[in-house]
Parts: C-alpha cells; sequence; structure tokens
C-alpha cells in the first residue's frame, strides 16, 4: 500500500530539457510562489522533485533521488508515461494539489546487481542476452543457492514490479502490482516447452551463469549494457534495501495506469 503524503515546503524541478516543457516549468513555478513553496537546486534539501518529462526522464529521477529518500512526481511530457501522474493540461490543479499534501508515496523495489567487484542498481530490470545478435545462449540459473539447471533462451530478464510492464512483459512474464516486494525472472524466447517465469520473494538472489561454449553475454541494467560474460562467468541480482519513492495523486494507481496502458 503507499504511504501517506508529507509536508512540502522545497521541492526541486527535473526536465527533459526541451522547449515544450518551458510554459509547464513557468506554471510549476508560480503555483510553487502561490503556495509559499520554495524551489530548490540542493536535491538533498528538497521535500519532492517534480520531473517534467517522459518514463526515461522519470527513471533517472528516481535513480538520483533514491539515495537521498525524496519522492518523485511525473508530469508526461513523453510517449507512455506510466511512472508519471499528471498530464500536462491537469498541471496546474494537481500541482496545487499535491502541494497542498494531497498525494500517496509509492515504494518501487530496485534491483541491485553484481558482476565481478562492479555492481549496478536497477529500477526496472537487469536482463542477460547473448553478445550475438541471432546466437542463442544457454543459461545456468540458481535461486538462493539452489540450481535450477540450464535453460537454452535468447536472455534472461530479471524485473521489479515497476519494470514487470516493460520487457518483462512483452517477453510473457507476469504483471507484478505495485506494492508486492519480489523480482520476477523470465525466459527470453526459452528453447523449451516447459520454461515459465518464477517470482522470487525478497531475501533471495539468482545467479545467471554463462553456459554457453563460445558465446559471451551482456548484461543490460535499466537498458544500459555495462558488462560481458565470458563462458562460464556468471553475475548475481537480488532485490535491494533502499526503494526508489514515486509520488502520485490518490487516484492515479497501478491498476488505473494499467488500465489506460495495457487493458484495451
Amino acid at each position: 500500500m503507499p504511504s501517506a503524503s508529507r509536508a512540502v515546503r522545497r521541492i526541486t524541478v527535473v526536465t527533459n530539457g526541451r522547449p515544450a516543457v518551458e510554459p509547464a516549468l513557468r506554471t510549476l513555478r508560480e503555483v510553487a510562489r502561490e503556495a509559499g513553496v520554495e524551489v530548490v537546486d540542493d536535491d538533498a534539501g528538497a521535500d519532492l522533485a517534480v520531473v517534467l518529462g517522459g518514463d526515461g526522464t522519470m527513471l533517472r529521477a528516481l535513480h538520483r533521488f533514491r539515495p537521498l529518500g525524496v519522492p518523485v512526481l511525473g508530469v508526461n511530457f513523453g510517449r507512455v508515461g506510466f511512472l508519471t501522474s499528471l498530464g500536462p493540461a491537469e498541471l496546474e490543479e494537481g500541482f496545487r494539489r499535491v502541494l497542498a499534501g494531497e498525494f500517496v508515496v509509492h515504494r518501487l523495489p530496485t534491483l541491485l546487481v553484481h558482476v565481478g567487484d562492479e555492481q549496478r542498481i536497477a529500477l526496472n530490470d537487469v536482463v542477460g542476452t547473448s553478445s550475438t545478435l541471432g546466437r542463442m545462449i544457454e543459461v545456468g540459473w540458481a535461486v538462493g543457492g539452489e540450481d535450477l539447471g540450464v535453460q537454452p533462451c535468447d536472455g534472461i530478464i530479471c524485473a521489479t514490479p515497476s519494470g514487470s510492464t516493460a520487457y518483462n512483459l512483452s517477453s510473457g512474464g507476469p504483471v507484478l502490482v505495485w506494492g508486492l516486494d519480489a523480482m520476477v525472472v523470465t525466459f527470453v524466447a526459452p528453447h523449451s516447452l516447459h520454461a515459465r517465469p518464477l517470482v522470487v520473494p525478497h531475501g533471495q538472489e539468482l545467479t545467471v551463469r554463462n553456459e554457453t561454449q563460445n558465446v559471451g553475454m551482456t548484461v543490460v541494467a535499466d537498458g544500459l549494457a555495462f558488462a560481458q560474460l565470458e563462458p562460464g562467468d556468471s553475475f548475481t541480482c537480488a532485490l535491494d534495501e533502499r526503494a526508489a519513492l514515486l509520488a502520485a495523486l490518490p487516484e492515479s494507481t497501478f491498476f488505473k495506469r494499467f488500465k489506460h496502458h495495457f487493458a484495451h
């Protein structure tokens, strides 16, 4: 369940840098001034971060403010806007409500992935995929230290609830409703009649090994490749202790977003 809102005295603003957001930025600053709310550049000093952009800008902002425990509110100036809570047309009224404390905060679990001594945080998903286009890989996997065998496939996805509606969903994985403290493991184009996604609770670590004889595996976190696994190498992925915080109007629920974007 989302938590109750908190007092807003200072906000910081993140935009996608496009000219289309300039009128909205002026409106936002004016509404904040009228409400006696200070617009600051200091991330750590903000009670709320407001994003004018799409899901890509939201994802970067959630990464940025996650270590600080600052909730992020999104106004959609992108294409999909699943993570955003307001549209441009409802910015002024919605923002007034937010500054008056009429919002909730959703806790979005994150993933911590380790490759050797290197680590990354992912808000949506971690993917292990073939480094050679068109070549299948053999993926060895284990959960909680228990070996689950080797699966020939195009790749493997480990997704959070907020990431479960992205690559995981398009690969046949289940949608995890916001509020679940779990991750889902889904194979991409498995060469099997029996491979099924697996929902894993907090505290259980996924280990992925590249068991392919002569094909490398690329490890991707939130769409960015950051490591290559040679045959025999592995990475681990588990839910991190610190979540990202997403601010939203009370009526902007997960199911309303899901119905709008997917249930038609």
